[in-house]
């Protein structure tokens, strides 16, 4: 990221002074010593700098390679917000971006500072994009869009009309029409259904850049890896009210996308991932102790069947059944132990922050403004 105050000045060092002469003796007769006066009143501390109010709103706008979309993009975002009446930050996080991307970003935050940059030495992916910009975002309301203006920043007066009268936390637009080829609308309509159908929330379009947050949410979830898909899930999964509104969509002007075909297999390991973790971090043997039931349950049967049989006095000969059930009550003291393993390292693991909605008659409620949000 560029340096926006290596012009500063160095400090140098403080100027020496020139000694006092003493004064002389005009008499050698005592002076008696000056009454002391009364220590003074410590004055009070002056902040070294104003606190700057929080905006109402932070713009969250990972870009990458956004070059010739950029001026009108913040153009756009400038006059929604006025639109909406809301007091306003854009926060721009250039991903590693190779064309004049920083350049003019770091034009428009000196031309103003509502807008904020953050500049990624390389590419790292939007998860870790929208991660970096939610610890920094300062609004009540966050919202996300894309930079290559096929999300409308005039959306916003329906996303916050959508949040407030229906008691959301978080609202996500869906592109119910999209200007897409084919080859992104096919794949993304059979993943939002998988999707839908594996985390129990009914979105139809779950990937859709266009968001609003209240700010609760962005600092309760995790986004790492490729997990900004599936953030109304992590959402949902947290206990946020989650909702949608179809919202205009835009056909790209510069550019090409980022994304390829990849993105799709990646997405369906990544929530298997997102679920596993989201539901079962914090109790591995659970998880691990029920499929260590099924393996263990069914090598036993296996085992005393075979056990019984040599009782019988009947040749036992070693058969594929026979090391089935063997193989199997191995597997399953494996997966005990792993389980055991997974509790070891979630207890050892920070203490959780759970979400909460509001909170009454708590110490420190009126001192941090507590009360329903």
């Amino acid at each position: 990221m560029t340096d926006l105050f290596s012009g500063l000045p160095e400090p140098g060092p403080a100027p020496l002074r020139e000694p006092v002469p003493a004064a002389p003796a005009t008499s050698a007769t005592p002076v008696p010593p000056a009454a002391t006066p009364p220590a003074a009143a410590p004055a009070a501390a002056t902040p070294v700098m104003a606190v700057r109010r929080a905006p109402d709103l932070t713009a969250v706008i990972p870009v990458y390679d956004e070059a010739q979309s950029l001026p009108e993009l913040y153009n756009r975002m400038r006059a929604a917000a006025g639109a909406a009446g809301l007091t306003y930050e854009i926060l721009f996080v250039d991903d590693g971006s190779t064309d004049d991307t920083p350049r003019i970003l770091k034009m428009l935050a000196a031309e103003d500072p509502a807008v904020k940059v953050i500049s990624f030495r390389r590419n790292f992916g939007k998860s870790a994009a929208l991660a970096v910009a939610f610890t920094h975002a300062r609004g009540r309301y966050v919202m996300t869009l894309d930079g290559d203006l096929q999300d409308d920043p005039a959306e916003l007066s329906r996303l916050v009309e959508a949040l407030e009268s229906n008691g959301l936390d978080l609202v996500s637009g869906w592109k119910q029409v999209r200007h897409d080829p084919w080859t992104k609308t096919w794949p993304s309509k059979l993943f939002n259904s998988v999707t839908a159908s594996m985390c129990g929330l009914k979105l139809h379009d779950f990937n859709c850049g266009l968001k609003l947050y209240r700010r609760e949410v962005v600092e309760s979830i995790e986004v790492y890896g490729e997990f900004h898909r599936f953030l109304p899930a992590l959402a949902h999964w947290r206990g946020f009210r989650v909702g949608e509104i179809p919202v205009t969509h835009h056909a790209r002007q510069f550019g090409r996308s980022k994304f390829g075909a990849a993105r799709f297999i990646n997405g369906f390991l990544d929530l298997i991932a997102a679920m596993f973790l989201s539901r079962n971090a914090l109790k591995p043997l659970h998880v691990f102790g029920r499929l260590a039931l099924v393996a263990g349950g069914a090598g036993t049967l296996i085992s005393l069947w075979f056990l019984g049989t040599w009782l019988l006095r009947e040749p036992v000969r070693v058969r594929p059944l026979f090391v089935l059930g063997l193989v199997l009550i191995v597997v399953a003291i494996q997966l005990l132990l792993m389980g055991l393993l997974g509790e070891m390292i979630a207890a050892g693991r920070p203490k959780t922050d759970w979400p909460v909605r509001f909170t009454a008659n708590l110490d420190g409620d009126e001192a941090a403004g507590g009360g329903a949000r």
